[in-house]
């Protein structure tokens, strides 16, 4: 097996960085999932309170019960709110870490381009050494028929 070269090095590093980065999406966008979860919820509670305080209003209700309802929805859109500011938060942080996902995997590719295109040249090298010992070997042959004994 050949030693790693500076590029293997490099290609290696990167690789890591690429791996990282798309776990850190992945946790991002789970996050992302759980927080939008959590404000469905919140938005379903409001939903849910404020059709309470409509039939409970329709049906006659006491000046505090009605203060303790608004005081929960008001709550509830404070709530809501923070989630909002959440989810924004974490959709910034998604947006940098596809941009560093999308870094890497542009510099692993260019990376590996030029692996290839270093491999490809040692190939050809090689081969052009090999043609050259068969060309000598084969010109050795064909002076050694030709010269009398």
């Amino acid at each position: 097996m050949s030693p790693e070269t500076p590029l293997d090095v490099l290609i290696n590093l990167t690789q890591d960085k690429l791996d990282e980065a798309g776990r850190n999406l992945a946790e991002l966008s789970t996050r992302r999932r759980e927080a939008q979860g959590q404000l469905n919820t919140l938005d379903g509670y409001r939903s849910d309170y404020t059709q309470r305080l409509q039939d409970t209003t329709e049906q006659g209700v006491s000046a505090s019960n009605y203060h303790n309802f608004r005081q929960f929805i008001a709550t509830l859109d404070e709530a809501i709110s923070q989630q909002n500011t959440i989810i924004a938060q974490i959709d910034v942080r998604l947006e940098a870490g596809r941009k560093q996902w999308h870094d890497e995997k542009r510099r692993l590719n260019s990376y590996e381009t030029l692996k290839t295109r270093q491999v490809r040249q040692l190939q050809y090298r090689e081969q052009r050494r090999e043609q050259r010992a068969s060309d000598e070997i084969s010109a050795g042959l064909y002076r050694r028929t030709r010269q009398p004994h």
